[in-house]
């Protein structure tokens, strides 16, 4: 069933429904596996690689709550925190074959099995989290990609939100305009699209896995990195790293992803139930994101840690529209996405 009809035709009748869920719960996972609980409840299971306290563990204890209301308790929701389902791939390949129904990923893993997602991660390409928010709820828009991944891989996008901005932060001093980046060892994902934005801002990119970059800006070994304020806190890398500034140069998304064959089990009234609460869903994954970030900002500032808003944004978004350029260059399909975030860019410009 298409993401946009079921929304649009489930959600009016839901919306009561799903505002007013404030109880209940799942009955748990079966002994055996089946997914079935103990009253015949079927509960969802929702992998998730980072911690309880992270918003999108709230979004995802909120569906199965509201997902429970609105099927009779037909279905519901279990989060597993902590990589406790498995790493990603594992996690994915679970996804396909209908034993793990729901996870939250990064949006570089969906580049891999379309690349028509670059689109969305590419260089200054929101100019705010609102218009990043209204392109990725628009499932008009997106109805295409969202279902692209069904037939090669099992999975179904229900919908993006919001993962942060990504900056730039180092031991050394504030970065106001390209020049300041020049010889500063940045790390990177491991990522060649994420290798060739930062050498283009004029850094050193340096690959390197999230769990070694504490101890490489400690040593010297890394000048400093580029990520989200809740990333940079948690990780306790405002320790040895305290120069943040904001150069807004990525927005990616996460995604909530589902398993095509356990959303095709539902039927089209539960379907419709499910999915007309992913727009509430959204919602509180980004409120709450917001509130995070604040929250990792507060901190790090009362460790000593610096903020620098004084950056020359159209100096680095000049050195990497090239790259923008490439991504998009003879391709109609991203050619259309990229129209579809312009729109969404003029009607939420950056505050």
């Amino acid at each position: 069933m298409k993401l946009s009809k079921v929304i649009l035709t489930g959600a009016v009748g839901l919306v009561s429904l799903s505002l007013a869920a404030c109880g209940g719960g799942s009955s748990g996972d079966s002994s055996d596996g089946s997914g079935k609980g103990s009253s015949g409840q079927t509960v969802f299971k929702l992998a998730f690689n980072q911690t309880a306290d992270h918003p999108q563990y709230e979004a995802g204890v909120a569906l199965g709550k509201k997902l429970e209301e609105v099927t009779d308790g037909r279905y519901s929701v279990k989060v597993y925190p902590n990589e406790q389902l498995g790493g990603q791939a594992d996690v994915i390949q679970n996804l396909s074959n209908g034993t793990v129904e729901l996870m939250w990923v990064g949006a570089p893993v969906l580049e891999g099995f379309n690349s028509d997602f670059i689109v969305f991660n590419l260089p200054y390409m929101f100019d705010s989290t609102e218009a990043q928010g209204a392109v990725l709820s628009n499932t008009e828009a997106l109805e295409s990609l969202y279902h692209s991944i069904e037939d090669s891989k099992g999975i179904t996008v229900l919908t993006g939100v919001n993962a942060g901005t990504r900056n730039i932060y180092n031991s050394k001093h504030p970065v106001v305009t390209p020049a300041d980046l020049q010889g500063m060892k940045i790390r990177v994902q491991q990522s060649d699209s994420q290798v060739a934005m930062i050498e283009a801002m004029g850094a050193i990119a340096s690959p390197m896995n999230q769990g070694d970059v504490y101890s490489a800006l400690q040593t010297g070994v890394l000048d400093g990195a580029e990520n989200n304020e809740v990333t940079w806190d948690a990780l306790k890398q405002d320790e040895v790293a305290k120069y943040y500034s904001y150069t807004k140069h990525l927005m990616l998304p996460d995604y909530l992803l589902m398993s095509t064959k356990a959303l095709n089990k539902m039927s089209e009234e539960d379907q419709a139930a499910l999915l007309g609460l992913i727009p509430e869903i959204q919602q509180i994954a980004n409120e709450g994101f917001a509130a995070f970030t604040q929250s990792s900002i507060e901190h790090a500032t009362s460790i000593g840690a610096e903020f620098n808003d004084n950056v020359d944004i159209e100096a680095f978004k000049t050195l990497t529209q090239p790259l923008v350029d490439s991504a998009l260059s003879g391709n109609d399909t991203r050619q259309a996405l990229y129209q579809v975030v312009q729109e969404a860019n003029a009607a939420y410009p950056a505050k």
